[in-house]
């Protein structure tokens, strides 16, 4: 026991690195060479098992059901965590978070500076608002880990049985570890990565829903050792105790490759003996299992990429604004501090520079005198950088979240009872910028519900129905298709897997056709080869079929309405009741022994089964592909083979999913000679997937076609409404699908990503050339044939493209790609010519891609073309994609939680985009850039008061505002009116935002972010700075209060703050689209709060403070008609300019927004029409509340500019694909003519 303990300890030391393998090359070569060895080993597949060798670390070896053997390697634990952050990482990674904005860094400078001498203000000013603005946003970003963390407790604390001496004992999932026993069961989720030992079904068979890693809902067939079956109960399995030998933990989902050594018999172990992390089972009492990977080493968790740290594209410019307003703030401070390093003077001996002074006051040296004061007026002037805006940003994003967009009852699922989440709140504006979409296609694009739809029987073909993607082409085409549902003929069925609609061969009909042998054997092919499972009561009504794919389970259930259903399967007979086959309403219950099943794999493109009729009869039924097929068709029948060919075509054409039918008479002699080579095949231990498919090849010929399928993959409802509004907003749609390439272009065509127009470039590894290179099996040929052919391929179809963009600019084009291909195209020395040819393209294809390439293919877009990215799936395989994006978008509700959980924001059918991006990701946008601007305004409007000022007062810092008004002006006198703005304006409503889809485009040249938009609002900020100082200072110098004493510093500073409280609040109701009570509500309470303030503040006086400074000041203003003028005339002075420039802007040089907002000026709002759905899961109150809010309480501002303005021409031309630019000239003519019109009438 002590030398077997030495050894592990020596394997253990191996694995880390810590012992080197010695000797010969042998020795010194990886465990796999060793592993291979032995399955070269005699064809009874058994070895001697050796002792423990040193290996690489690239050998992972497990003992199973043996924790003290395990214990030396220190395998990872099976606790998982998806958190940001951690109770040690908080403090310091949230701050860091925060600092990582400008303005907070800046505020710190200043907090430090502000408890300084030479500061003019209390530290108290600047240390306040800094501590709540970082309290706050460390707070919200604490409640959304701990909603994360909540996520992670629930998983790691799921219960599992494991295996404790010979019973069962419940434990958390995270108390696992690597060789223990558990045991799953029926509906249960695999707990960690399991190696399959034994199930309570006959033959070692599991079935699995794999529904978290690929969106996938149909069942996945998995198979134990023949070795391991009898592990069943804990009495056998605390016997097991083999040791497995298997790769280091990688990301690769669909590979594993090990050696299972049990009694000194080594065994090759396959993906099949493998069971993943978050898969579920299905159809089995229980199975029992051995723990591989745990935690953070399973697949799925390696594909999975850290939580990180996203910024919106809005923020970050943010911080480019904020370091312009430093450098503007630098700027004046340089000026003040020259200015009083050249006034200070000894001559002005009022000042009583003489003798001795403060550093920052004495003449004898200026050079001192200029630093100091650059340090004061730094902290003086340090209100340019609004620090509310921040808080105000972050309150805002919150509250769009919690009840704009998770409360939006049209993104509202009835059927799964699931509305949309915002999982975070830092990207909403980010929604409204969006150029780029990923998508995966099984469970995203489609709701992964198979319908038989068409079928080709004996050269005739049945099935009167029209998809999807027939009723979109004759749209397009200008034909109008009337539904068909109310025209179905009395035979047709619609229910789950078949909707098929064809009198002539429903309910015993075939019988009547000319080929009733061929519909025969055609339906007994359906009811026979499969691998289907059913389940529940053995009548029509009520069975249910569990199938690997949704194709079979389709297949299956048209079998059972032809009249053939299949009830009933054991492992060697399938049964089913044949219907009309003697004579017409016949029914007859026939076993059909299942000799052999040569299954389905995506080299073989086809699966076969070689079943015994009652009558002794043997055939073999095959179904594939059609290419497939046809090559192993007997000569003859060339009419109904060319017929069958145009059907598939027409099949293929219409989006719909084909398969061929055919079948083979055998003998018995010739069955028993191929059977022989097949058991043989069967058992070999090196190549035996290799042999099987030769094995195959030799019964799997001279076939006879029977007929072909026709299966339509549904969409989800809307999808193909929702990409034609998506892409008429300018943005790109990238379909990224782990499906062949086949399916994934007849979803682009039923998703109208492309047409019959488009022009595809299609790089393939199906090529001829490679082909050849993988026939000749050199790894290092195959991979330099495969890039020199995507090369090539890029090179030349983005020259191609780049043409056509010159001369067809109206055509649409398409990239076809396969995941071969990309991993080669995605190399350093390539990557730009793909990123080249994508961009030129209109949508893209992505097939057969992995988790990982997904990802690339995000971040290549993302880094490489900087453009706003989304990406939205709803597995496990699309987390690395979601979170690599600028905003992840994960797809709730039937398919697993994994993309959800990594996800940004959470809906539940992917047509609710729309909204999420059109409506709520626009209205955001807007928003913040109106709230940003606005800020940037008042602060800089606040600042240059100060600013002028400092040049009355021989720039010695002295303060014109009173420390509180400073220090309240952003906290309560302008804060309110722009939170409300940014919660409630509203340049178009919902209806219109997705009418005109074209409106999003804005988002997306940042129209409304510009430097000129800043520009514009810096130079009126610039305007009424001039206007507040000298009209009030000039115009008070001759007044004078009740008592007859002039005005004074104070009296000034206050009247000029009234002015600017006013003005600035006025102002925004000027930027305001819509206005409802709450932006009457907020702006009168702003200017009131001012006023009950400074009555407050003005009649009381402290000793411990510089408050005495504006003691009565108010009462004396207000004592004075002056005020009252004042008050009256400023700010209309000051707001004529801004109300000049919105009138000329306005008037000649529209958005697009007021040109729909001109041409719907007279339409009832919307929420006036607006109906609950019928199907709404609200309670009744909630219903109430709902309609109430509903109700129309908003008021258009806009004051009568409606013109015939050239704009309507450039906007809604381009909404049909043409430009016509503005022309300033037009608009003037225009309004001028229809005055005359006017006139005239």
């Amino acid at each position: 026991m002590s030398a077997r303990i030495k050894d592990m300890v020596r394997v253990a030391k191996a694995r880390l690195g810590g012992e080197q393998a010695s000797g010969g090359g042998a020795s010194s070569s990886s465990g796999f060479v060793r592993r291979e060895s032995t399955a070269r080993l005699g064809g009874g597949g058994t070895s001697f098992r050796r002792q423990p060798q040193p290996m690489a670390p690239t050998v992972r070896t497990v003992y199973c059901n043996d924790r003290e053997a395990n214990a030396p390697v220190g395998y990872k634990g099976n606790s998982v965590s998806t958190t940001k952050y951690s109770i040690l990482t908080f403090l310091p990674k949230g701050l860091f978070e925060q600092f990582r904005r400008v303005a907070n860094l800046y505020f710190l400078m200043i907090s430090i500076l502000s408890t300084t001498p030479i500061s003019p203000v209390h530290p108290v000013t600047n240390v306040v608002p800094l501590s709540l603005v970082l309290l706050v946003s460390l707070i919200k970003e604490a409640f959304e880990d701990w909603k994360r963390f909540q996520n992670d407790m629930s998983i790691n604390n799921a219960h599992v049985d494991i295996l404790q001496g010979q019973r069962w004992e419940s434990t958390p999932w995270k108390r696992l570890q690597v060789g223990d026993i558990v045991r799953i069961k029926q509906d249960g989720y695999f707990p960690a990565d399991l190696l399959f030992l034994s199930s309570t079904n006959p033959d070692g068979v599991c079935y699995i829903e794999t529904a978290n890693l690929d969106g996938e809902t149909n069942l996945k067939i998995r198979k134990a050792l023949e070795r391991t079956w009898d592990f069943v109960t804990p009495e056998k399995a605390s016997g097991f105790k083999g040791e497995v030998q298997c790769e280091q933990p990688n990301n690769s989902l669909y590979t594993f490759t090990g050696n299972l050594i049990v009694d000194k018999q080594t065994i090759p172990l396959s993906p099949n003996q493998l069971l993943l992390r978050g898969c579920s089972l299905r159809n089995t009492e229980y199975i029992v299992g051995a723990v591989i990977f745990t935690g953070h080493e399973t697949k799925v968790m390696m594909n999975s990429m850290n939580v990180p740290s996203k910024r919106s594209t809005l923020e970050k410019k943010l911080d480019k604004l904020i370091l312009a307003l430093f450098a503007t703030l630098f700027s004046m401070c340089v000026i003040g501090a020259i200015g009083s390093g050249v006034f200070i003077n000894e001559k002005y001996f009022y000042l009583g520079l003489r003798g001795k002074v403060e550093d920052q006051f004495n003449p004898k040296n200026r050079f001192v005198v200029t630093i100091l004061t650059m340090f004061t007026l730094l902290t003086l002037y340090s209100t340019i950088i609004p620090i509310s805006l921040y808080v105000s940003i972050e309150m805002i994003k919150f509250i769009q979240c919690t009840q704009f967009i998770n409360n939006d009852i049209h993104m509202y699922h009835a059927e799964s009872d699931t509305p949309a989440l915002a999982r975070t709140s830092n990207l909403n504006e980010e929604l409204g910028q969006v150029e780029y979409i990923f998508s995966d296609k099984t469970g995203t694009l489609t709701r992964n519900l198979m319908e038989f739809f068409k079928c080709s029987i004996g050269g005739e073909m049945y099935g009167t129905g029209i998809t999807e993607i027939e009723k979109g082409g004759a749209e397009r085409a200008g034909i109008k298709i009337d539904d068909d549902e109310g025209k179905r003929s009395a035979s047709a069925v619609h229910e789950k897997g078949f909707n098929f609609d064809d009198a002539r061969i429903m309910r015993g009909a075939w019988r009547n056709e000319p080929n009733p042998e061929a519909c025969k054997e055609f339906f007994r092919c359906l009811a026979i080869c499969h691998t289907v499972l059913p389940e529940g009561e053995e009548t029509p009504e009520k069975i249910t079929y569990q199938a690997a794919s949704p194709d079979e389970a389709a297949l299956v259930a048209a079998a059972k309405n032809f009249g053939f259903f299949f009830y009933r399967r054991t492992p060697t007979t399938v049964m089913v009741r044949e219907s009309h086959v003697e004579r017409m309403g016949s029914i007859q219950d026939v076993p059909y022994e299942i000799l052999n099943v040569l299954e389905f794999n995506s080299t073989r493109k086809r699966q076969s089964v070689v079943c015994r009729f009652p009558n002794g009869r043997m055939v073999l039924y095959c179904k594939g592909a059609d290419n497939v097929v046809y090559e192993r068709l007997a000569d003859g029948n060339h009419v109904m083979k060319k017929t069958s060919r145009e059907h598939l075509e027409q099949f293929g054409s219409a989006g719909l999913r084909t398969l061929c039918l055919a079948y083979r008479d055998l003998s018995r002699e010739q069955y028993e000679i191929w059977n022989e080579k097949f058991v043989q095949a069967k058992s070999s231990l090196r190549d035996r997937d290799k042999k099987l498919d030769e094995v195959a090849e030799l019964i799997e010929k001279d076939l006879i076609l029977i007929g072909c399928t026709a299966i339509e993959d549904k969409l989800q409802e809307g999808v193909p409404t929702c990409i034609e509004t998506l892409s008429a907003a300018g943005i790109k749609i990238w379909v990224l699908t782990g499906d062949k390439m086949e399916t994934a272009i007849n979803i682009a065509y039923a998703c109208s990503l492309v047409n019959n127009d488009t022009k595809q470039f299609v790089i393939s590894s199906e090529t001829d050339a490679i082909r050849e290179a993988e026939d000749r099996g050199d790894p290092v040929e195959i991979a330099r044939v495969i890039k020199e052919s995507v090369k090539q391929s890029l090179k030349s179809f983005h020259e191609e493209a780049r043409h056509s963009l010159i001369s067809t600019p109206e055509r649409k084009m398409a990239l076809i790609i396969d995941g071969r291909c990309l991993m080669y195209a995605l190399d350093p020395t390539l990557r730009v010519d793909l990123l080249g040819l994508s961009l030129i393209c209109h949508s893209v294809v992505c097939c057969r891609v992995s988790p990982l390439q997904k990802a690339q293919v995000t971040s290549l877009v993302k880094k490489g073309a900087r453009k706003i990215t989304l990406s939205i799936g709803d597995g496990a395989n699309d987390v690395s994609m979601i979170q690599a994006a600028h905003v992840g978008i994960g797809i709730s509700g039937q398919e697993g939680m994994q993309a959800v959980m990594a996800s940004d924001f959470a809906i539940a059918q992917f047509r609710f985009l729309t909204d999420l991006l059109l409506v709520h990701g626009r209205w955001s946008y807007l928003r913040l850039c109106k709230v940003i601007t606005y800020f940037f305004y008042k602060n800089l409007t606040f600042t240059l008061t100060q600013f002028w000022f400092t040049f009355q007062t021989g720039f010695s810092g002295q303060r014109f505002y009173d420390d509180w008004n400073q220090s309240l002006y952003n906290v309560i006198f302008t804060a309110l009116p722009v939170i409300i703005v940014g919660l409630f304006d509203k340049d178009v409503s919902a209806s219109l935002s997705k009418r005109y889809p074209q409106l999003y485009k804005e988002g997306i040249r940042n129209s409304f972010f510009k430097w000129r938009v800043i520009a514009v609002w810096g130079f009126f900020a610039f305007y009424q700075s001039i206007v507040f100082f000298y009209f009030t200072a000039s115009a008070s110098r001759h007044g004078q209060g009740s008592s007859g004493k002039i005005l004074g510093l104070w009296d000034v500073s206050t009247m000029a703050f009234s002015c600017v409280v006013v003005t600035v609040n006025l102002r925004l109701l000027m930027a305001c689209n819509s206005i409802t009570r709450w932006h009457y509500i907020s702006v009168a309470g702003s200017i009131v709060a001012w006023f009950v303030f400074i009555f407050i503040y003005s009649a009381i006086m402290t000793s411990f403070d510089r408050q005495e400074n504006v003691y009565f000041v108010i009462y004396v203003l207000m004592s004075t008609f002056f005020f009252y003028l004042t008050l009256l005339l400023v700010p209309i002075i000051a707001l004529f300019g801004d109300f000049l420039y919105l009138s000329i802007q306005r008037w000649l040089f529209p958005y697009d927004y007021q040109i729909i907002q001109e041409q719907h000026r007279d339409e009832p709002h919307e929420y006036s029409r607006v109906q609950l759905p019928e199907t709404s899961h609200l309670s009744p109150e909630e219903a109430r509340s709902y309609m109430i809010s509903m109700l129309p309480r908003e008021s258009s501002k806009h004051t009568g500019f409606a013109f015939d303005s050239p704009g309507y021409e450039s906007f809604f031309a381009s909404q049909q694909g043409v430009g016509v630019p503005h022309k300033a000239w037009d608009v003037a003519r225009r309004a001028s003519m229809k005055q005359q019109r006017a006139g005239k009438s």
